[in-house]
């Protein structure tokens, strides 16, 4: 080989060299929850009218909404692109095992996303939908997929006593419905500033001492703390992937978006274009974030608050489980949001 030649080999090896780190540098520089929604003629990826499961508060198209391209969006994460959700390598991955969401009406509606998204993938195979007690569970049977919700509002437990229902915020005994799990996506946050005759206990108990009620910000912390430390002592992590849903944003203050008029989400047809939010991230976020800090075992944070406060229009609106005489600025309509939410969580757990 002459000089030429070994000019030519070490050029070569050159090149490819800086194209694995340019590719390695774009790799460690991808954020899936920095970027922005961009219009997509091939979206959605399913239609929402042939998910025969969908739940009436999220079906936006059947409950006659006219306007549907809070549909056509994708989230495009700045300096990478996600692999698009493809339900069969999903299920291939994922065959044999149990995947279970555990929060609020926020976890029923990413879990609707992702039975609707695989089902669309394989229309033909056959599924079971069952529920027993808190528990809903979708099965792919010739995958043997299971995916799973468990409603649990606050994570830790609500128990009924002689004077009356007492939210335990040191305590998890319903950790025994999210053991032999493969996969486990949490969420807790909507029902924690609800007031009034919804609001689901009486009393809130930490250790001896109980009281009618207190700062609820600080006990979403304490609770977060006793899952983390359930996370950290019953979990085997090297089975189990354990993600967090993250908070999910309303949209009822028009002001937060640059929009002063706006008294709520009604009405909105676009989202937000640029990449921040004129009104700043909830405080509840912060908190979250301290929280998984404390965790010693790996927990993913699927981080979508930026995101989701950015589709002002995505939500059902009049449109939902209330019709006209409604107005929910809080859950997503399907297709739309949640889809985004489960591409990244396919980008973690299938690519």
């Amino acid at each position: 080989m002459g000089l030429k030649d070994n000019v030519i080999s070490y050029g070569s090896a050159l090149v490819v060299s800086l194209l694995l780190l340019l590719l390695l540098q774009e790799a460690e520089g991808c954020d899936m929850f920095t970027g922005r929604w961009v219009k997509d003629a091939s979206y959605p990826l399913y239609d929402s009218s042939t998910c025969p499961f969908i739940r009436r508060e999220f079906s936006c198209k059947k409950n006659g909404r006219p306007d549907l391209d809070y549909s056509t969006f994708r989230w495009q994460p700045q300096g990478c692109k996600l692999a698009r959700f493809n339900g069969v390598a999903f299920l291939e991955k994922n065959k044999g095992k149990k995947i279970m969401f555990v929060g609020d009406s926020l976890s029923l509606n990413q879990w609707q996303s992702l039975t609707c998204l695989l089902h669309s993938s394989v229309p033909n195979s056959p599924y079971n939908l069952t529920t027993q007690g808190s528990i809903s569970t979708f099965t792919f049977q010739e995958y043997g997929v299971e995916v799973k919700l468990d409603r649990n509002v606050y994570l830790v437990d609500i128990v009924r006593e002689k004077t009356g229902r007492v939210l335990k915020l040191d305590s998890i005994n319903d950790g025994k419905n999210w053991s032999e799990m493969d996969t486990l996506i949490f969420n807790t946050w909507h029902w924690w500033s609800r007031r009034g005759p919804t609001q689901p206990w009486d009393w809130i108990q930490i250790g001896s001492n109980v009281t009618k009620d207190m700062d609820r910000v600080a006990a979403f912390e304490i609770a977060l703390g006793t899952w983390g430390k359930w996370v950290d002592t019953v979990v085997d992590t090297k089975k189990t992937k354990v993600f967090f849903q993250g908070i999910s944003p309303s949209h009822y203050k028009g002001a937060l978006w640059g929009e002063p008029t706006a008294k709520s989400c009604a009405g909105q047809k676009e989202p937000l274009l640029g990449t921040s939010y004129p009104g700043g991230l909830p405080a509840e976020v912060g908190v979250l974030k301290r929280a998984l800090g404390k965790i010693t075992k790996p927990v993913t944070l699927l981080d979508i608050t930026m995101l989701s406060l950015l589709r002002k229009d995505g939500h059902p609106s009049a449109y939902g489980l209330g019709g006209q005489t409604g107005n929910d600025c809080s859950h997503w309509c399907l297709s739309g949001v949640p889809d985004a939410w489960n591409e990244i969580l396919y980008n973690y757990m299938v690519v």
